[in-house]
């Protein structure tokens, strides 16, 4: 019994880790969420590599004859020098784009640019050891920007060297560096406010809902860019947009694609809102207008491909069903892709990792986005276990039988998923 426990362990970890994201551990024609080109190469044949965007070098790097361990807890224990479970990784030096040129600093948006590009030619790595060469005129700027933003940290050892940053992949994909220091982060300047939103109680009272929660921010624009993230393995870039219902009696692009999406069997089945164009505008003027639900549009290189329903749990009937009951800013997820030729299990670990990506990015006091799909649907629940997402209960809604899937922030972030 034992034996068959572990296999269904090991089985479970390797479902949510063998997820590769950037095999050829390369760079090449990456583009950066404001649209600028990115180019790096981890080269072993050369000591020196540039990272380019826009066809300038913005920096160079190299590795180091020397590793590097961030021992945490065993720091100050009889094991911390001998914390061999703890991974050691190459140091890199940053160094400035020209040696000799006028130019020999790093700008902030640059020095952002890359760290990813170092998490993603190093995507398999917890944490980049690096130093910042002297030569850099700004260096010390930098270092703060670092620290301070909490996309490094400095080593709690005492007989670690002071001058080395461990950049750490969890905090990078989750925002650090980006709101309040520049503008090039996967959020778009207008999708987000500079500090989370204030908290004071409000409350939901409909027919299937009773619950006092926090007063949730105002709704963007219609069409406005919410979230846009570049995804190497497909050479494409996943954006969601706020749905624009349009004005009067226009049919919107959005409301249209809406339309003959529901219409579809496949979908339909899933779904179950067939039905007219004005049974359609009204479903969405509905969801416009709950200040709980986030309508979108799921788009690859511009192109619609489907739609998403992002949920404050509080205010969802889903809401009783929770073990524990969900927190204040936790979020539900409903999805649906309308195109065939954007269906796939590549894809869709794609722009579902995404869309919890989001969630967790829009609001840091997010600790968890959930699933309720019908406990018969098996191609969303291995979705959501390929998402870091796991099974916290069975339950019955009137309607239909459920399985509650979970993606916590800790696990999603600590994992190499994105």
């Amino acid at each position: 019994m034992m034996t068959r426990a572990v296999q269904r362990l090991l089985a479970i970890q390797k479902a949510f880790t063998d997820i590769p994201v950037s095999d050829d551990q390369k760079v090449d024609e990456f583009i950066l969420p404001d649209g600028a080109v990115m180019t790096a190469k981890a080269d072993s044949a050369s000591s020196i590599n540039f990272v380019y965007i826009d066809g300038l070098v913005v920096c160079k790097y190299h590795l180091l004859d020397q590793t590097a361990q961030l021992v945490v807890s065993a720091v100050g224990t009889q094991f911390e020098s001998t914390a061999s479970h703890v991974p050691s990784f190459q140091v890199i030096e940053i160094l400035p784009p020209s040696d000799g040129s006028p130019r020999n600093d790093i700008s902030v948006k640059d020095m952002w640019a890359t760290v990813y590009a170092l998490f993603t030619l190093y995507h398999n790595q917890e944490t980049i050891p690096v130093v910042l060469s002297e030569k850099i005129d700004n260096s010390e700027e930098l270092r703060s920007y670092l620290l301070r933003s909490g996309l490094g940290r400095m080593a709690l050892a005492p007989t670690a060297p002071n001058e080395q940053i461990y950049l750490h992949r969890a905090t990078f994909w989750q925002g650090a560096g980006t709101q309040g220091y520049h503008t090039r982060g996967w959020l778009p300047p207008l999708s987000f406010p500079v500090a989370p939103f204030p908290y004071i109680q409000s409350f939901t009272r409909t027919p299937t809902v009773i619950s006092a929660h926090p007063l949730r921010p105002p709704k963007p624009k219609p069409g406005e860019t919410l979230f846009r993230r570049f995804c190497p393995s497909i050479g494409e870039t996943v954006e969601f947009t706020y749905f624009d219902l349009g004005t009067g009696s226009d049919v919107s692009e959005h409301l249209n694609l809406f339309h003959r999406w529901h219409n579809q069997e496949r979908v339909n089945k899933g779904w179950g809102e067939r039905g007219s164009l004005e049974k359609h505008r009204a479903y969405v003027t509905e969801v416009t207008n709950d200040p709980a639900v986030l309508p979108v549009i799921m788009s690859w290189n511009g192109e619609p491909m489907g739609y998403a329903e992002i949920t404050y749990l509080k205010e969802n009937h889903v809401a009783p069903y929770v073990p524990g009951g969900p927190g204040e800013w936790d979020r539900g997820l409903h999805v649906l892709v309308g195109e065939e030729k954007f269906r796939g299990a590549k894809r869709a670990v794609l722009w579902h990792g995404a869309l919890i990506h989001y969630c967790f990015l829009v609001d840091p006091r997010t600790e968890n986005v959930v699933g309720e799909p019908k406990a018969d649907n098996s191609s969303i629940i291995k979705l959501e276990l390929n998402s870091s997402m796991h099974i916290a209960t069975i339950f019955d809604f009137p309607y239909k039988r459920s399985v509650l899937a979970c993606a916590t922030r800790e696990r999603f972030f600590k994992l190499d998923l994105l």
